[in-house]
């Protein structure tokens, strides 16, 4: 299968040309998982034009949060397809991978599921990231008033949302129209954002749909309220060992001001390898995305910071928020 079939670009003569430019000997590569079933046709691509011996990641990649470590300190360059840089690296070559996919007709369906009258807030992800003007010319020549945001800053691009950071939705806007595919970032939004009308326009398997947010409040109500059984001297804080997931400074603070919590550092945070502790309850402070989409999956529940806080009567309800990454990186 040729290179060209696919429909996310990954800029071949640029990363020749960096490996060219750094005389590199080794490359490893990483691809997030929607990309790896191509990684073997980037390799034979790069083969060929190339005299680098290539390391493929095989382990789960889900951000450029999540870059491969033992890559970084065992080549010459990292190459991470799939996502914007969150952190200036010259050891890391970061290449979106563009969707060439058409945004004109599908961004026409979703304006039909609009508030004409009201403002839009449009959003998207870095494979789309390069046709963000236009999808924002095409709603405002159909008669749409939209509204963009930097974000924070981990958000290389305008309008850019990721999966631990939505900061690039406007707040007054009462409708957001979410230009990606999958399922991955609307979830992410609804939780985010469950007030707003959430509209998605995926252009890859052109399709239009709307998204309800209440349904991931109220799971996230019930793993609380399931959490508040929990023996209050059997929690377990959870400290990612990933470099863009790192945040120490949270799960130290959690440690001083709540006696009996225990820390736990791992890399993959998983069910199965919370049954061996013995604790009732968990706080993540690495990816919120685990907490939050995988929480079903764990025997015992697991809260993000504020979730924690709800659950043990330092927080009202009514303070229930999605656990943001502001940070531009964490160590």
């Amino acid at each position: 299968m040729e290179l060209q079939e696919s429909a996310f670009g990954f800029e071949i003569d640029r990363v020749v040309e960096a490996i060219e430019e750094r005389d590199c000997e080794k490359v490893g590569l990483q691809f997030p998982q929607g990309l790896k079933r191509r990684a073997t046709t980037v390799v034979d691509t790069l083969e060929e034009r190339t005299d680098a011996r290539l390391y493929v990641s095989g382990d789960p990649c889900y951000g450029a949060c999540d870059l491969d470590e033992w890559l970084m300190r065992n080549t010459d360059m990292l190459v991470h397809f799939g996502h914007s840089p969150i952190k200036d690296s010259d050891d890391v070559l970061y290449v979106e991978s563009r969707s060439d996919a058409p945004i004109r007709d599908v961004t026409l369906d979703a304006a039909e599921k609009l508030d004409a009258d009201a403002p839009v807030c449009l959003v998207t992800t870095a494979q789309h990231s390069h046709v963000f003007e236009e999808a924002r010319d095409i709603l405002e020549d159909d008669g749409f008033e939209v509204v963009a945001s930097g974000g924070g800053n981990r958000l290389n691009n305008t309008g850019q949302v990721l999966g631990c950071n939505y900061t690039s939705v406007v707040p007054d806007a009462p409708q957001v129209l979410y230009l990606g595919g999958g399922d991955f970032h609307p979830v992410g939004l609804a939780m985010d954002h469950p007030d707003k009308l959430l509209v998605v326009a995926d252009p890859v398997n052109d399709q239009v749909r709307e998204v309800d947010g209440e349904k991931f409040i109220r799971q996230r109500y019930a793993e609380i309220s399931r959490a508040r059984e929990a023996d209050p001297d059997k929690w377990g804080v959870i400290l990612s060992t990933k470099i863009g997931q790192r945040r120490e400074e949270i799960a130290q603070y959690l440690l001083d001001n709540y006696d009996d919590t225990y820390l736990i550092t791992m890399d993959e945070i998983t069910p199965d390898r919370l049954l061996h502790f013995d604790a009732d309850a968990y706080v993540n402070t690495a990816c919120p995305r685990i907490t939050t989409d995988d929480g079903p999956r764990y025997d015992d529940p697991v809260l993000t910071r504020v979730e924690f806080e709800i659950a043990v009567g330092e927080r009202d309800w009514d303070d229930l928020s999605f656990d943001t990454f502001h940070g531009a990186w964490s160590t």
